[in-house]
This record gives C-alpha cells, structure tokens and sequence, in this order.
C-alpha cells in the first residue's frame, strides 16, 4: 500500500506531494464524511485509518495489557513469521502501532482479508494501537505474490469506488476513527528484490514480470518507512506471501535511518486453508465477501455453519475471540456420545458473523435460519419471505399454475426438483417440505391456505434446497 504516489508519465516511481486523509467519524452506523481526493491523476493519496475506540467486539481487558500478543497469535495458530524474536518482549513493556495494508482491488473485502483484522484486533485487546492502510499507487499496480499474471490497471474512478467500498467495510468491523522527500530507490538492492520468492517464480515462468510490479515491493517498503517516520507505526502485519514486501519495508528502515537496534518489526501469519490444503474462503457462487451489500449476514453465517468436523476447531481458534479454554471444552465434547452435531460449527457461525456484521446481521441471519429449517415451527409470513428473499431461489408463475396443483407436479415446475419420480422418491423418503412443513401423501395439492399472506410459498427438497414460489 502505497505513500508514494505513481507518476503517470514517467517510469520512475517516487514520492511527492503524497496525502494522508482525515475521517472524521466517531461510530461506524454513522454516515462518513467523504474525504477531499487529490485529482491529479499523477498522485495517488494515502489513506490510513486509525482505532480510537472499541466496540463490544473488541472491548479491551486490562488484564491482557501486558500479555505478549506474539505469544497469544502462536498460540491460536495466527502466527507464521517475526522478523525478529525481540517483538514478543517489546510488546509487553511498550505500546505498539500495528499496521495492515488493503489495496482496494474490489468494491469489498473478502474472507481472506479476514484474518488481517482479526490479527490487528488482538492488537487492539493487548493494549496495542490498529491501523489500517488503504493503498493508492500499489492498488493500481497489483501485488504480484502468488500471481502468474499480471492484472490489469484500475483505472482512478474505479479505484476511488472500491477504496469507499472498503472503507465502510474496515470502519463498520473494527470501529475505527481516523487520524490524523526521500529518494528510496537507491536503498533497495536489486539482488535482494529479485531473490524474493514471489518474484523469483514469475520470472522463471513465461509471462516474466513487468517492472512495474518488480518495483511493487519498493512501494509497500516505502509505506513502512513513511508510517513509521510520520505516524510512529512500527510493525507491520500481512499475510504469509507478504514477507518478501515486509521485510523490504523493515530494511529500508534499518538502511535509511540506521537505527541502534530492533525499532520495527513485521509479522506474518498463515493463509486461511482448510484441511485438505486448498483455500478457504470461496464458495461454489464465488468470494465469501465481508460486505452485506455484496453477501448477506445470512449466507455470510451458513457458510461457517457449513465448516466440516474436521476444520471447525482450528477455525474457532483462528477466526474468533473465544477463550481456549472454551475451545478446548468444545473440541471434548465433539468426541463425547450424544454431542450434538454442528454445536462446534454454530458457535463459530455465531461469532464470526457477529464480529463481522455485528448484533444486527447476527439476528438476521438465526432469524433468517430458523425460517428456512424444513421443520421449524417458526410462522413463515411476506415480511419473512422478504427477508430471505435474496438467499434463495425463486420463481414466478400464476396463481392457476399454482392454485389445486400436485405438489408433485409443482416441484418440478417450479425448477425444485427435476423429474416427477424423484420427487415421489425423496417423498417417500420423508425429505419434501411445504412451508417448512414435512408433506407425506402424494395425493397433496396447493390449498389457499398453503399461499401465505396469499403471495408465496416456500417448497423445500431436504435440508439445503429451497426455492420460493411467487404467486403472480
């Protein structure tokens, strides 16, 4: 994330002229002021976000003030790296300013940003100050690690767009306030920047790299330097393929200021993978993003809901505030007779999705869960359909396509189910609903008390497959 600001017409990349932004809001319902933006297109700003004060979520306990937050981060499986050991002492007898960078490459974060606010909030309960840093120059060229292409430019009104986008995202979870020329390139080595991994590997391959994003690592090398000379940051905080990018920033700082000793510091921790090895964080509808706008809290909570037996535990430990003692009472009772299946998984729905979209999206989602539950003697009504209405298929036919119809026939019709023998046999099976309600007999037909509120119905085929049918 860049300070530096990209000149357009020219190949060198240099600071001058860069902004920082003030944002004046106190709570994250509030409406944000909006911030002037530099229109030169030459200059990139800066945009850092500061905590000033914490939510429930993240309400501070004295008693953790003095813990070493590298030792609770290594403890729940949220450490990968340090760039020297000496910050587990220093965060004990010194107030920290931990930094993570965002380029706001979409109109939302997703869940693999997660992690960084999680890691930046356990800051925060250490006594410790979080900030975020929005990227400017960086965001338009790309962080090259892990990629074997190079993405395309943003251009400035789409980069404007996304940086809003996920500046709601950042302030609305972490409930931030805001705060408020050197030459850097001759400090860098070449050889060193090139024996990056991230870069080694791209110029092995047959796309190569452009020098645009070779000089990627210089840009977020500079932020660190910059927030550290004018804001007092002195730790920086990414995921495990930033370390390259890391490091270019606490070697700038030991070369260009020549400090006595360690005086800044980065930490790296793991990217978000499930047992298996592959990702997580993407679903078969694509990323699982962190703003409402974009993925309901209701989705957003089944989607942890959904976590197998086999990644729940490690995922309460890295994704939530639980105590571990608790997890480590829930973990016994998994492997208990009569535990009760998915307690492990809604827990960790539950404060996920709490710590993301707060009480409110957390309620939406149990009540949006309790409605959809084939069986649930919740009374289904329109304002209810209206609220879940995003979350599950639908269709629209007329009321005589509906109106004395077979259920039957009408699973098929309304796309449910594809052939009629299937939905006998699923019947049969006792895995057939209407409105949440367990049908037996093949003989059933639509009723008008079936139509709720006289404009919809629900149709269930087992547990997961759902559609809405709109009476027109």
């Amino acid at each position: 994330m860049a300070a530096a600001a990209a000149a357009a017409s020219r190949t060198l990349l240099y600071s001058s002229h860069s902004k920082i932004f003030f944002f004046p809001f106190t709570n994250c319902r509030r409406k944000l002021h909006r911030p002037i933006i530099n229109k030169n297109p030459i200059f990139v700003p800066l945009r850092c976000l500061q905590s000033a004060q914490q939510n429930a979520s993240t309400t501070h306990d004295p008693m953790r003030s003095r813990s070493s937050v590298v030792d609770i981060l290594e403890e729940r499986g949220l450490l990968e790296s340090i760039t020297s050991d000496n910050l587990r002492s220093v965060s004990t007898t010194s107030t920290l300013k931990a930094y993570c960078g965002f380029d706001p490459t979409a109109e939302s974060l997703h869940l693999g940003n997660l992690l960084g606010i999680i890691v930046l909030s356990w800051f925060q309960r250490c006594g410790h100050k979080a900030v975020a840093l929005i990227g400017g120059a960086t965001a338009r060229i790309g962080d090259p690690s892990g990629k074997s292409l190079e993405r395309p430019e943003l251009d400035a009104d789409t980069l404007e767009k996304n940086t809003q986008g996920i500046t709601k995202v950042i302030t609305r979870i972490l409930h931030m306030n805001s705060i408020s020329n050197v030459n850097v390139g001759r400090f860098a080595r070449v050889g060193t920047m090139m024996g990056k991994e991230s870069v080694k590997k791209r110029l092995d391959s047959e796309q190569g790299m452009s020098y645009t994003e070779f000089t990627y690592q210089l840009l977020q090398g500079y932020d660190f330097l910059h927030l550290y000379q004018n804001e007092g940051i002195n730790v920086q905080i990414g995921g495990s393929d930033q370390w390259g990018n890391i490091t270019a920033g606490t070697e700038l700082i030991r070369k260009i200021l020549q400090p006595d000793g360690d005086v800044a510091f980065g930490l790296t921790f793991p990217l978000l993978l499930k047992s298996d090895g592959t990702k997580f964080g993407k679903s078969e509808d694509g990323a699982i993003w962190l703003s409402p706008s974009l993925l309901s809290p209701y989705k957003f909570y089944q989607y942890f809901f959904s976590v197998p037996d086999a990644d729940v535990i490690r995922f309460l430990k890295i994704l939530t505030f639980l105590d571990m003692e608790e997890i480590d009472e829930l973990e016994k009772e998994m492997n208990r007779p009569g535990y009760t299946p998915n307690t492990a998984q809604r827990r960790l729905a539950e404060q996920v999705t709490l710590f993301v979209h707060g009480e409110d999206g957390l309620n939406e989602a149990l009540k949006a869960t309790e409605a959809l539950r084939p069986g649930a003697e919740t009374k289904l009504d329109w304002k209810t359909f209206e609220g879940i209405a995003e979350d599950v298929p639908s269709c629209s036919l007329a009321s005589d396509q509906v109106l004395n119809v077979s259920l039957i026939d009408l699973s098929v019709s309304s796309g449910l189910l594809d052939s009629k023998s299937g939905a006998r046999r699923l019947l049969k099976q006792g895995g057939l609903y209407l409105n949440n309600s367990r049908v037996d007999s093949e003989t059933k037909r639509i009723e008008p008390q079936d139509i709720v509120d006289g404009k919809v119905l629900l149709l269930s085929a087992g547990k997961k497959n759902k559609v809405i049918v709109r009476i027109t």
